[in-house]
């Protein structure tokens, strides 16, 4: 059975998780925030170095120049806030799933020691039941061990996909480029 103190230990663990995790969201926010900021000023001061150079173009072959010189620099930095992002939403994602594995784990184990606590308080005969009820749960613990091994392979297949594509846009957008020149 458990205790008052026991039960007061888990409410306490269970509300400093919580608080934790809040202050991982929040400081996925602030990350959020400050690298929109940072884009926003970077693509003002760029706006008005283009306009001076439109500003300043003598002819038609110049603009088009000019023109096929803005196309990389901008898939360049489109591919870098993606990523930029991405490593935001993975990196607070990552510490959401490392919180709540750890609270599966101790939930498993305090399960685990419920069960070998009542196996051994069982009445006399029950031995079958009891070992079909701890075969249950190691069975539900591979099926949990199993859904998260496949959760990471495709979150780490998606990453290496994210990466690719982004890879891809940066290079199809220097091809045009650099055949206008």
């Amino acid at each position: 059975m458990l205790t008052a103190e026991q039960v007061m230990a888990s409410q306490k663990a269970n509300v400093e998780t919580l608080f934790g995790l809040t202050n991982k969201a929040f400081e996925g926010v602030e990350k959020l925030v400050e690298l929109n900021v940072q884009a926003s000023k970077a693509a003002l001061a760029e706006s008005a170095n283009q306009t001076q150079a439109l500003l300043g173009v003598k002819d038609a072959q110049e603009l088009l120049a000019l023109q096929a010189g803005l196309m990389q620099p901008l898939a360049e930095k489109a591919a870098a806030y993606s990523r930029h992002l991405y490593d935001i939403a993975t990196g607070t994602s990552t510490e959401f799933s490392k919180a709540i594995e750890s609270q599966a784990v101790e939930a498993q184990a305090k399960f685990m020691s419920l069960v070998d606590g009542a196996a051994k308080n069982a009445p006399a005969g029950s031995e079958t039941a009891m070992a079909v009820m701890k075969s249950a749960v190691a069975a539900a613990n591979n099926a949990f061990e199993s859904v998260q091994k496949a959760v990471k392979q495709a979150s780490d297949m998606a990453e290496a996909n994210f990466t690719a594509v982004s890879n891809t846009a940066v290079s199809a957008a220097k091809t045009p480029a650099a055949k206008k020149r």
